[in-house]
């Protein structure tokens, strides 16, 4: 009987080619981009889940509050962990990394050198690899981290420096002072693991004076800490929500002395309204959901992205379904026939629903064999819009195939089980007598329901790629309080020690060279964080409250490369001593409570308790993407000498023209003053763009998707409005003959359509425009949603409907009026 089925099935397909193509592209297209998102998904959920035990593994976080500023991130102080292990036998052991910066690697073998910045170092623990277990292809994970003079590293640096040479027990030189490091492990490349963390190269964290320095710091926040659980403590529910109860004691006992050393009494703190406290957070949900939890280090994506495209999905692969159902039940005239005569001649009912059944599992397996084909074919251009790296056999992996196997299996129950149930319904006396062959109304009002459905969804989609574009070109074009054009930041210049400022001087004389800048920091680089102590009153007499910081190190430059805007006071000038001098931001200013700050003092309560006077208040502007709000900031002279990062930049202001040869220019110099140190640069408007990289995957991304909906809607609509104007064939016909014109017969055959659109348009304003004001709240400055924006999409998606309909109607009109009235 199956086979029976299936003959009648293909022989159905053939005869009515233009449906069937229609039918199979469509479902093909939509279930294309239901496994490409699947595997998306899939990718995007499987982070950090290849490592050991890694239910048991958990980043220790910080929530810190000081004064009316707080942040949550995803940094320690350095004694954090071992302070975990030894106050808590629930927790077996900790391992933390640090991130240096830039820094040179070098080879040599014999005259031959090979000499790269690495940015992608990391200083860690001798167990590092124990407790996160990055598959290693070399090496001795135990071991390899055990001496100080080791390195790590991953097959991509392998054959960078090497080639095919085997790397292991090679010598490396890293740093200014090229410190050798012994080869003793390779790591497998980092591009196709799905980890929150990645890196290049590893050090044992001894060589880092920096870190061994503040090993007593419990402010220093400069470290990713991991824990580990005991078997037994991981088991129990409740354990991470036990252990956090108990952290506020044990920062009392331990954290209170390194407080005491900056001159701020523990206990002061906490009563003066601040906070420091510490949580645990699961290594499997670091990559979804961090949400504000601040990290430089990690790869961090949002759950609820992956929750959109899950809904795009469904509503791409119902679209396609919603075409196949319109089709099935608008042939009902033509179907019926054969319905009546089957029934009459002794079909049961459920034989033919077995039927329908039968053929949408046809028109299913083969729109899932051309999916295949074409997430083959697209695969490599999704990967380069998605950022991924998605192989091909991957859909064969993790239950995707069962997930392709099902997803067809529900398509064609979804598809067919409706056309089935109301082709089969239809009574015989009533279809012999043609009843059912001519009036359409339950069958009319169910299709233009669904039709209603698909250009909802296809207008909710334009709607919503429109507010993202706007989005993202107000961040770009919004401006940011500082000049962005032909400034070039030239990295690493710490390297060049005392010859420094004589390098910046050589390029402030050059011609093409408006002006230079040595700075600590660089917009979208980072900042350095610290906490200091207004020195005034507040109206109670009480002492203000501390203020958090982020500041970098400038010279008398800084501010007029980059156009800052001062709005009171001055910048930092050479005439002057202003070592003890600061400029602060508006922000800095309102949060403290100073409406007059000029010549105002804040004091850093470690160090040598310096006190800091304020000579200049700069224009908010900001440091990083729009999805951050203006922090605190402020600017200390070089000349103070109150923090040192470890860290560099140059800023050039170049005037306009051949930027080639001043770049040349640049390097030539840079090498006669450090010659063992590639020369790296970079334009700050590149910086800035590279901040919204990850908006901008999923802006394309989300404009694709809302393409093919569109274009799955507009297929089943030009399936509609063909077989509508072969219903209307004979009248028509008549219409043309009485003398009606081409334009009136495509009015007749696109009327009731173009009310389908416009209602849908009504249902999907409301909805886009809520859930896009959900999503706008995740940017701290973002657009107000346009009035214009709800009438374009209506006016887009009309146009294209009008465009589909238009070609398939004109041609009926110009049908020869001779030819339809012979039609029967």
């Amino acid at each position: 009987m199956f086979k029976n089925h299936l003959k009648i099935a293909i022989r159905n397909a053939i005869r009515h080619k233009g449906n069937s193509i229609i039918n199979i592209l469509g479902l093909a297209i939509g279930l294309t981009c239901v496994i490409l998102i699947a595997l998306f998904v899939k990718d995007e959920l499987s982070y950090d889940r290849f490592f050991k035990d890694a239910d048991q593994i958990y980043r220790v976080n910080i929530n810190g509050k000081m004064g009316d500023g707080e942040f949550y991130a995803g940094y320690t102080p350095p004694p954090a962990g071992k302070t975990l292990v030894d106050n808590f036998p629930e927790i077996e052991s900790y391992t933390r990394m640090y991130r240096p910066g830039v820094d040179v690697l070098e080879y040599r073998n014999g005259s031959e050198k090979r000499v790269f910045n690495e940015n992608e170092v990391y200083a860690v623990d001798s167990n590092f690899l124990n407790v996160l277990s990055y598959p290693l292809k070399k090496g001795d994970p135990e071991t390899c981290l055990e001496e100080p003079n080791s390195v790590v590293i991953t097959e991509n640096i392998a054959n960078k420096y090497f080639g095919d040479v085997d790397p292991m027990d090679k010598t490396l030189f890293y740093g200014s002072d090229r410190k050798p490091l012994k080869v003793t492990g390779v790591l497998q490349d980092m591009a196709d693991l799905p980890a929150s963390v990645k890196f290049d190269i590893l050090v044992p964290v001894a060589n880092f004076e920096q870190v061994v320095y503040f090993d007593w710091s419990w402010v220093w926040l400069n470290m990713a800490t991991y824990v580990k659980l005991a078997d037994k403590a991981a088991a129990d529910p409740d354990v991470i929500t036990h252990l956090e109860a108990q952290f506020p004691a044990m920062l009392r006992a331990h954290a209170a002395g390194a407080f005491e050393r900056i001159g701020q009494p523990y206990d002061e703190f906490l009563e003066n309204g601040n906070k420091w406290d510490l949580h645990l957070q699961a290594l499997t949900d670091i990559h979804l959901r961090s949400g504000e939890i601040a990290s430089a280090i990690t790869e961090q994506n949002d759950i609820k992205n992956l929750y959109i495209f899950g809904i795009i999905a469904l509503f791409i692969i119902v679209l396609a379904c919603v075409n196949f159902i319109n089709l099935a039940t608008a042939q009902s005239a033509k179907r019926s026939k054969e319905i009546g005569i089957r029934k009459v001649l002794g079909s049961f009912r459920a034989q033919l629903i077995r039927q329908f059944l039968t053929e949408a599992f046809f028109y299913t397996i083969a729109s899932t064999v051309l999916a295949v084909i074409l997430v083959w074919a697209v695969l490599p251009l999704f990967n380069q819009l998605s950022g991924k790296n998605l192989p091909f056999r991957s859909i064969f992996e993790g239950g995707i195939w069962l997930f392709i196997l099902c997803l067809a299996i529900g398509a064609a129950l979804l598809a067919g089980l409706y056309p089935a149930f109301y082709l089969t319904s239809f009574k015989p006396a009533n279809i012999l007598k043609g009843q059912n062959a001519t009036s359409d109304g339950k069958g009319g009002f169910i299709r233009n329901g669904l039709v209603v459905f698909q250009f909802t969804i296809a207008i909710i989609m334009i709607i919503a790629t429109s507010i993202v574009y706007l989005q993202l070109r107000y961040a770009q074009q919004r401006d940011l309080g500082y000049d962005q054009e032909n400034l070039v930041v030239l990295r690493n210049t710490e390297k060049l020690g005392d010859s420094e400022e004589s390098f910046r001087q050589e390029l402030q004389s050059l011609s093409e060279i408006k002006s230079a800048t040595i700075s600590s920091g660089m917009l979208t680089k980072g900042s350095f964080g610290d906490f200091y102590v207004p020195e005034t009153l507040e109206p109670d007499g009480n002492i203000a409250k501390d203020i958090t910081l982020q500041s970098y190190l400038v010279d008398d430059q800084f501010i007029p490369t980059l156009n800052l805007e001062l709005l009171e006071g001055r910048g930092f000038d050479n005439r002057f001593n202003d070592s003890l001098s600061v400029v602060i931001n508006e922000a800095a200013a309102k949060q403290i409570g100073w409406e007059s700050p000029i010549g105002s003092m804040i004091r850093y309560p470690g160090g040598d308790m310096e006190s800091y006077k304020v000579i200049g208040v700069l224009k908010d502007f900001n440091l990083e993407s729009l999805q951050s709000h203006i922090e605190p900031f402020a600017l200390f002279s070089n000349s103070s000498k109150s923090y040192d990062t470890g860290v560099s930049y140059i800023t050039l202001k170049l005037k306009a023209g051949n930027t080639k040869e001043i770049l040349k220019t640049v390097e030539h110099s840079w090498r006669n003053y450090q010659p063992n140190v590639p020369f790296e640069y970079s334009f700050l408007d590149d910086d800035l763009d590279a901040a919204y990289i990850s908006d901008k995957r999923q802006a394309r991304l989300f404009g694709v998707f809302t393409f093919l909906t569109i274009f799955i809607a507009c297929m089943g609509l030009l399936g509609l409005i063909a077989f509508t104007a072969q219903q209307k064939t004979k009248e028509i016909g008549i219409r043309k003959v009485l003398g009606a014109s081409v334009s009136e017969i495509v009015r007749l055959l696109a009327l009731d359509f173009v009310k389908v659109v416009l209602l849908a348009l009504l249902i999907a304003a409301p909805i886009a425009g809520y859930f896009m004001n959900r999503w706008l709240q995740d940017f701290a400055y973002r657009i107000d949603i346009p009035w214009w924006i709800f009438g374009l999409s209506g006016v887009v998606a009309m146009t294209i409907a009008l465009l589909t309909m238009g070609v398939q109607a004109v041609k009926a009109a110009n049908a020869n009026p001779v030819k339809s009235l012979r039609t029967e």
